[in-house]
């Protein structure tokens, strides 16, 4: 406004100084190689106040035009992220119906003008998982990496979480391991960092993950000890596979005083070594634990242990009924024992006195048989019908 104000002021003065100066106006030569050019400096003025005013006159149609055109384009985009949000919410009730492949093409689409492109892209990546569309998966995962920014993290967990999907399980676990570096408390990252080391092996991984997870509150106290079991029986698993009975062994030796204290963990370890054939190192561990108490899980083992002679096991089993009373168990194992070294009459003893406390179709065979062998056919042939009555009774139950 103030240039035009200007522009006027000047043509004013050369309309009003123009005559009275008209006979003193003096000339302007312009020369070239071509042409000279003669005019007077009033001329001249006013054809510069022309060409501004020109000028002016341009400058207004162009910002009238970009106006327009950012209006135009405001209109289109404002449509096109109206549309965005639309086709959005359209894809989530398809994921709700299941419908993967309207999901990826309804969040792919336009998702640049949605409000968080990161996520259409994500969830498109994961629908065209689900359709086993690998090509199409990592290219939502590429393309919402690029759009992500500095914001990589539900990129990475979601990539993750798709390759465990597809079982690139080696290459769920680098990934989990970069994850763990940047949020070594997320939930999900927690979460996905259990299953990539529970399917790759890498059970000490798992156990030493374990207190965060706990601390996180991302699974009960029991389902916390069912994984940390799980955890040792995998490492127990890889060490027989590895080194048979004497891998175990220098595994186990290796552990804390806490771990080897542990009953669940010392019938895990016994079990492992019977089934090496390191029958006495298995005895040894099983005596170890009921010597510090009465567990069932060690008297299960009990029996599986082949060796000779079988006092320091008796001697202990006949402890725990001093200690711990006589638990119908204590007497099956006993009696199993007796059953294994031929001394029938132990075996009727405490089969009789198993039976007396509970009814148990395998402690009624195994008291039939040890009756065979001490020729009382008649008595045999009763305890057998009894069990099997008891059973058919339990069964219509």
């Amino acid at each position: 406004m103030i240039k035009v104000l200007l522009l006027f002021i000047i043509l004013i003065a050369g309309i009003i100084l123009g005559p009275v100066l008209s006979g003193h106006q003096g000339y302007v030569l312009i020369r070239t190689d071509n042409y000279d050019i003669v005019t007077s400096v009033t001329s001249l003025v006013l054809c510069f106040v022309l060409l501004q005013f020109i000028l002016l006159f341009i400058g207004w149609c162009y910002r009238r035009f970009v106006s327009t055109t950012s209006r135009t384009r405001g209109w289109i985009s404002g449509r096109k992220y109206h549309k965005a949000h639309d086709q959005t919410q359209k894809a989530l009730l398809k994921l709700a119906e299941g419908d993967f492949k309207q999901v990826e093409k309804l969040m792919s689409k336009h998702a640049d003008y949605s409000q968080q492109p990161v996520i259409n892209y994500l969830l498109a990546a994961e629908a065209a998982q689900q359709r086993g569309d690998e090509y199409r998966t990592h290219q939502y995962l590429d393309r919402a990496a690029e759009v992500a920014g500095n914001e990589q993290l539900p990129v990475d967990i979601t990539r993750v979480r798709i390759q465990l999907a597809e079982g690139e399980i080696f290459a769920a676990r680098t990934g989990v391991d970069k994850l763990l570096d940047k949020a070594p408390r997320h939930p999900e990252v927690l979460r996905l960092a259990e299953q990539a080391y529970l399917k790759s092996g890498a059970y000490q991984a798992l156990i030493e993950l374990l207190p965060i997870i706990g601390k996180e509150k991302i699974h009960t106290d029991d389902e916390l000890e069912t994984l940390r079991l799980k955890a040792y029986k995998g490492l127990m698993n890889q060490c027989m596979a590895e080194d048979g009975s004497e891998g175990l062994t220098r595994w186990w030796k290796a552990q804390s005083r806490k771990v080897r204290h542990e009953i669940a963990l010392q019938s895990f370890i016994a079990e492992h070594l019977i089934e090496c054939g390191d029958h006495e190192g298995a005895q040894k561990i099983i005596l170890d634990g009921l010597k510090q108490q009465y567990d069932e899980r060690l008297l299960l083992l009990v029996p599986r242990i082949k060796t000779n002679p079988p006092e320091a096991l008796e001697k202990v089993l006949l402890h725990l009924i001093k200690h711990s009373g006589a638990t119908p168990l204590l007497n099956s194992t006993l009696g199993q024992m007796a059953l294994q070294h031929a001394e029938w009459e132990k075996a009727e003893s405490y089969f009789k006195a198993a039976l007396a406390q509970r009814t148990d179709p395998h402690d009624a065979a195994w008291l039939a048989d040890a009756l065979d062998k001490l020729k009382k056919p008649e008595e045999a042939a009763k305890v057998r019908q009894e069990a099997l009555i008891h059973t058919l009774k339990k069964e219509r139950e």
